[in-house]
C-alpha cells in the first residue's frame, strides 16, 4: 500500500474530510488531495503531525511493505549481520586545506573517506588508512601510493605480501629493485631471485648471479659467493646496466 493510499485510509477511519484535515494542518485541500493521490509527499513537519493525529509510525506512512500502524515488529534479538551492513561512522575535522578536510574518518559499507588524512574501509588522501587505500602515504590491505604498505601494495616504494613498485619489498615482489622471498626485477635479491642485470639469493638467475644453493648467469655467476664476489658484481654493473637505470645501479652498489 502506498503512502497516499495509507493517508486516505487513515483520514476516512478518523472521520475527517479533506477540507477538515487541510484546516488542521494549515494547508490547502488540493495539497491533501495530491498526497492521497501520490502526486506529492507531505513535508517532514506535516508527516510528523499526521503521525501524531493518526497515532501511527513514520515507518508505516513511508514504507509500502509495512502494514502495521505501529511500524515493523521489533525483534528481541536483532540480527548482528544486518546491523553490520548498515553500521556507519563519520567524522570530519573543521579545519580544511583547499576545501579538503584535514582529517576525515568515514567507516561503513560503500563509504569513502577523503581528506588530507583519510581513514575508512575505502580511503583517499595524502595519508590514507583503509581496507582499500590510495594516497601519497598509503596503508591498507589493498594499497596504492607513493609509499604503499599493505597485503597487496603498489607504488613508487611498495612493501607487502604482494608488492609492485620501482622499489618493491615483500613475500612476492616485482620492481626495478626487488627484495623479497620471490623477487623479480632488474635488480633482485631474495630466496628465489630473478634479475635482469643482478640476482642475489639462495636461487639466483640473471646476467650477474650470486647464488647460495643454485645460480644461472649469462655473464658472471658464483655459487656459493663471498664478499669478493659482491665487489666484482658491483664493478660489472658499470658495463652492463643502461644509463637510464643509473639511479637504481647506484642504489644497489651502495649496499654491495
Amino acid at each position: 500500500m502506498t503512502t497516499g493510499n495509507k493517508l486516505a485510509k487513515l483520514r476516512r477511519e478518523a472521520g475527517y474530510t479533506q477540507e477538515q484535515l487541510a484546516e488542521l494542518l494549515n494547508v490547502s485541500r488540493q495539497s491533501v488531495s495530491k498526497w492521497e493521490s501520490d502526486l506529492s509527499y507531505p513535508e517532514t513537519d506535516k508527516l510528523i503531525k499526521l503521525g501524531e493525529l493518526y497515532q501511527c509510525s513514520m515507518d508505516y506512512l513511508l514504507k509500502e511493505d509495512v502494514e502495521d500502524k505501529n511500524g515493523p515488529p521489533q525483534s528481541s534479538s536483532p540480527s548482528f549481520s544486518k546491523s553490520l551492513l548498515h553500521w556507519h561512522f563519520e567524522w570530519k575535522s573543521r579545519r580544511t586545506v583547499g576545501g579538503i578536510p584535514l582529517c576525515h574518518v568515514n567507516i561503513g559499507p560503500g563509504r569513502t573517506a577523503k581528506g588530507i588524512v583519510a581513514v575508512g574501509l575505502a580511503a583517499k588522501g595524502i595519508l590514507s588508512l583503509g581496507l582499500f587505500s590510495m594516497g601519497l602515504l598509503s596503508f591498507g590491505v589493498f594499497s596504492l601510493g607513493l609509499l604503499a604498505l599493505g597485503a597487496f601494495a603498489a607504488g613508487i616504494v611498495a612493501a607487502g605480501a604482494l608488492a609492485l613498485g620501482l622499489l618493491a619489498f615483500g613475500g612476492i615482489c616485482l620492481g626495478i629493485v626487488a627484495v623479497g622471498g620471490v623477487a623479480v626485477g632488474c635488480f633482485a635479491v631474495g630466496g628465489c631471485a630473478l634479475g635482469r642485470y643482478l640476482a642475489i639469493g639462495d636461487h639466483a638467475f640473471g646476467e650477474i648471479a650470486l647464488g647460495i644453493t643454485r645460480m644461472r648467469a649469462d655473464r658472471y655467476g658464483v655459487a656459493p659467493f663471498d664478499a669478493t664476489d659482491l665487489e666484482t658484481a658491483s664493478n660489472l654493473l658499470e658495463i652492463t646496466v643502461p644509463r637510464w637505470l643509473g639511479w637504481a645501479k647506484r642504489l644497489v652498489q651502495t649496499f654491495l
